[in-house]
């Protein structure tokens, strides 16, 4: 019910002794509910809004300790902090103490850039998330007053304003918003896996020593555990079933979820995403730590001068770093968010969207997905299956006095009733208790009171549920006015007009009754255990007809690599006919039941041909989930029930919409406005989009910083003088790494977006070696054609300069030409065309690096203007290298079945 849910935390015994937490629940929980009113100044009819605002001061918003964007200030001084700028930071200090000023300014310009645009980045990109965040409203269902002598009302709050003393009202879905202690609850189960790891719900109620007493005066104090004290309820734990009603004792920091979340602040589970970055970073700089000493010592053994060989070194050290990687993976990322979030889709956690790029398979319920998600009620029958008004009365008033989760189902009930029918049964009666609905049980009952009667003798109990379910507990069925008992036939027939109506795309629900004696000696207290004997009146039939979009969506999905599976709880019958109208093929179909016998290693080899997992436990659905990932699939789970909030968690995308319970959008990392899979299907290629942008960025760079490396051994070992100066190579890298700033704009080819796209590391390493040495190739044709046909070949300062100037121009070109080569696996600029403001940008790259030796920074820098006869050179250079860079890349993807 609030932003305060942390994936994968669980709950450690002797963390209890070692944290100091706020127990004031716990001293609460042993205290009358009389008690805990007067100690908190709070009152059954709720707080006035003038008390809860002063409180709201004296306490501060209901928040716990979390992530909070960093302070600007802070954040700038974290884009620094990366690898690659400590190595820059680290070279630029060498340069300062042994007097190299140039190169000095020059690695420092380097360190600013870098640190500068990926701040900018990032501060954009939080700002953005925080904006989107607050689109996802979670609330409270509070009682409040305007004054005191006034009734309170129910009111809907952001949970941020809860404050100590406050009533609320929980129902199934509904996560706890603050330390509680019960003032009343009915068949209340409560998930407290987010702090004892433990799957299986608890029972909590409103008294501490028996369930069957309904007052909180039982006080016991020998519980094993505070966390399983019955009468209190923590934050961030999740209502399964039943419902309740409690008194606010503790918010925020105060809590026992909030003393225990400012010790976890800031340690984060290692995404796959974030295990990339890192591979590739030291990756890097393990090729780094190679190449830079023996580059040194080349130098240094064939030219003798050990302190120009040093300050090569560190200009190839420069060289290999990229230092734009920080920068480009955040900017890459937050125009994802940015763009994604125009299609109604927003992005709680940003590495989340490489993982929505990579996932190939998709689990995913049918009802909202594959249909519109408007259940409409279409007919209501006796057990033969003719029209019946019976059915629609019980199930009227089985819906119409719930006060639980109210679903699809009840929705269409009572919308069919009061528009379309005459009579008002809830008028003839009045609600005395109520049995909630659970995913164990399958069904919900409502006992009521018939009005008018002075001395009313029975209750009835209305039962409606699971077709299976309800068969079950009942011994009768009324038809034609007539009480027979259920035998073999009837339940037969009764369930061959299920499987009929199942066949038709019908969804049922059965409807049960039960006339109970009011007990004369106590108050009425009705649980499960009294869902018994009951006499069958009937069925509801629902139709959610299937959406205009779902068949085109699935097509999509499938075109770009990504499998869709059906898990619901749904009956295989019904589904089976959605899937069909939807052109989802239907490879096979597990039931729950069935998947209950399974091991793991048995369900292994099902869940790759299983396209409907039908009839599904919440606890199955994440079972499914994780064997899923244990295959090697990338899964996205969409979700947007309380029974789906394990599978949210377990799925390497949680995906939900922004009408879902709480805990399911708490538990997801992407967020839709709009349940439609034509959305999920537009975030999918915009993930792989920005994750392609990324790779371009990463091959591009190890390729290139491989080959200059190459480049500049061969010329150390055979030249007499260093091919470009320290100076020279410092600018000539900053050039480079400007003119890849608009990569994350770039566009990607649509056989990128085709299929899944995840991490290979090892591709990188293997793309630096095959493809960095081919610009070494026209390096060399440039030492030749300066020495041979532009004379630069002694060791004359205008021949060095010559020889620098021309090797600058080409290595500089050659860079940036790379660009438009690396950025597609088709032919540059005739199949593949870059964005524009990558194509503007390398082009203004390039005209700086041919003007440079003919400005005044060029002489500075000890450069000479060339000859006007060494551009035509210049020309069929670089024209060969990308033709033959083309070559080796058909070569490449032939051998090797991928390019990025």
């Amino acid at each position: 019910m609030t932003r305060i849910f942390t994936k994968g935390f669980s709950y450690r015994h002797h963390q209890v002794d070692e944290i100091r937490l706020s127990m004031r629940v716990v001293e609460e929980a042993g205290s009358s509910v009389k008690q805990v009113l007067r100690v908190l100044s709070s009152n059954r009819k709720g707080l006035t809004e003038d008390d809860a605002q002063s409180r709201l001061k004296k306490y501060g918003k209901n928040v716990v300790s979390h992530e909070k964007p960093l302070i600007w200030y802070y954040q700038l001084f974290q884009a620094f902090n990366n690898p690659f700028i400590y190595i820059l930071l680290g070279l630029a200090i060498v340069s300062f103490f042994t007097e190299e000023m140039e190169a000095t300014i020059i690695l420092t310009v380097m360190i600013v850039v870098s640190g500068v645009l990926r701040f900018v980045q990032e501060y954009r990109s939080t700002q953005a998330a925080e904006r989107l965040k607050a689109m996802v409203s979670t609330t409270a269902t509070v009682m409040r007053r305007d004054r005191l002598d006034l009734p309170g009302k129910r009111r809907e709050l952001p949970i941020e304003e809860l404050v100590p003393g406050d009533i609320i009202y929980l129902t199934a879905g509904d996560m706890i918003p603050a330390d509680v202690r019960l003032v009343s609850s009915k068949d209340l189960f409560v998930s407290q896996a987010v702090l004892t790891g433990e799957s299986l719900p608890i029972e909590k109620y409103d008294t501490l020593g028996s369930i069957v007493e309904k007052n909180a005066n039982v006080i016991v104090h020998d519980q094993v555990s505070f966390l399983d004290t019955p009468t209190i309820c923590f934050m961030g734990t999740n209502i399964i079933s039943g419902i309740a009603v409690a008194i606010v004792v503790a918010t925020g920091d105060r809590t026992y979820f909030g003393s225990l979340a400012k010790h976890i602040v800031g340690k984060q589970t290692i995404t796959s995403f974030d295990q990339g970055i890192n591979g590739v970073t030291w990756l890097l700089i393990s090729f780094m730590a190679v190449m830079v000493p023996i580059v040194f010592l080349i130098n240094g053994i064939a030219k003798g001068n050990w302190v120009d060989a040093f300050f090569f070194a560190i200009s190839v050290a420069v060289g290999l770093t990229p230092e734009m990687l920080p920068m480009i993976v955040t900017a890459n990322l937050a125009r994802g968010a940015v763009v994604m979030s125009k299609q109604k889709v927003i992005i709680k956690h940003l590495n989340a969207i490489q993982s929505f790029g990579a996932m190939d398979v998709l689990c995913t319920d049918k009802t909202g997905t594959l249909t519109q998600d408007k259940i409409i009620l279409e007919r209501h029958l006796d057990i033969q299956g003719d029209p019946d008004e019976t059915a629609l009365k019980y199930g009227y008033l089985n819906s119409y006095y719930q006060t639980g989760l109210k679903n699809l189902l009840d929705v269409a009930v009572l919308e069919n009733v009061e528009l379309n029918s005459q009579f008002r049964p809830a008028a003839d009666y009045r609600k005395v208790d109520e049995i909630p609905f659970d995913f164990i049980r399958r069904r919900m009952s409502v006992v009521v009171e018939e009005q008018g009667s002075t001395t009313p003798q029975t209750h009835t109990l209305i039962c409606k549920g699971a077709v299976e379910e309800i068969f079950d507990i009942c011994s009768h069925a009324k038809y034609l006015d007539k009480i027979i008992p259920i035998d073999e036939f009837v339940r037969k027939n009764g369930m061959g007009v299920n499987h009929i109506l199942n066949q038709e795309g019908f969804r049922v629900i059965a409807v049960a009754y039960k006339e109970i004696p009011i007990p004369q000696d106590n108050i009425p207290n009705y649980s499960a255990k009294d869902e018994c004997n009951l006499t069958l009146v009937g069925y509801l039939a629902f139709l959610d007809p299937p959406k205009d979009s779902a068949s085109a969506a699935i097509k999509a999905l499938q075109e770009h690599g990504v499998t869709v599976k059906i898990i619901t709880g749904d009956n295989d019958v019904v589904t089976r006919k959605i899937c069909r109208e939807v052109d989802l093929h239907v490879h096979h179909i597990l039931l729950g039941s069935e998947l209950e016998e399974l091991s793991d290693e048995q369900l292994a080899d099902l869940v790759e041909t299983t396209t409907v997992f039908a009839k599904m436990s919440p606890l199955q659905k994440a079972r499914i989930i994780r064997i899923l990932r244990q295959k090697g699939h990338t899964v996205g789970y969409m979700g947007d029930g309380i029974n789906d909030a394990a599978a949210l968690r377990d799925a390497d995308v949680g995906i939900s919409v922004d009408t879902a319970v709480d805990i399911a959008k708490e538990s997801a990392d992407i967020i839709l406005l709009e349940k439609n899979l034509m959305v999920l299907e537009q975030g999918v290629i915009e993930g792989r989009r920005t994750f392609g942008n990324i790779l371009k960025y990463l091959n591009m760079t190890a390729s290139s910083n491989f080959g200059n490396v190459f480049s500049v051994m061969g010329a150390s070992a055979f030249l007499p003088f260093l091919p470009m100066q320290p100076i020279q190579l410092l600018i000539q890298n900053l050039l480079y790494d400007i003119s890849q700033i608009t990569i994350p704009f770039d566009n990607v080819d649509p056989e990128f977006l085709k299929k899944p796209q995840k991490w290979k590391v090892p591709h990188i390493g293997r793309f630096m070696i095959f493809i960095g040495p081919v610009s070494s190739i026209f390096d060399f044709a440039t030492y030749t054609l300066m020495w041979f046909v532009f004379d630069a070949n002694t060791t004359a300062s205008s021949d060095i300069q010559l020889f620098n100037s021309g090797w600058f121009i080409e290595g500089l070109i050659s860079q940036t030409l790379i660009i438009h080569m690396i950025r597609t696996a088709r032919w540059p600029f005739f199949q593949s065309t870059a964005a524009l403001p990558v194509i503007l940008l390398t082009v203004i790259i390039m005209a700086m690096g041919i003007f440079i030796p003919f400005t005044p920074l060029g002489t500075a820098l000890g450069m000479v203007p060339l000859p006007m006869s060494y551009f035509p050179w210049l020309v069929a250079i670089l024209t060969c290298y990308c033709l033959l860079t083309q070559l080796i890349k058909l070569w490449y993807i032939r051998k090797f079945k991928m390019w990025l």
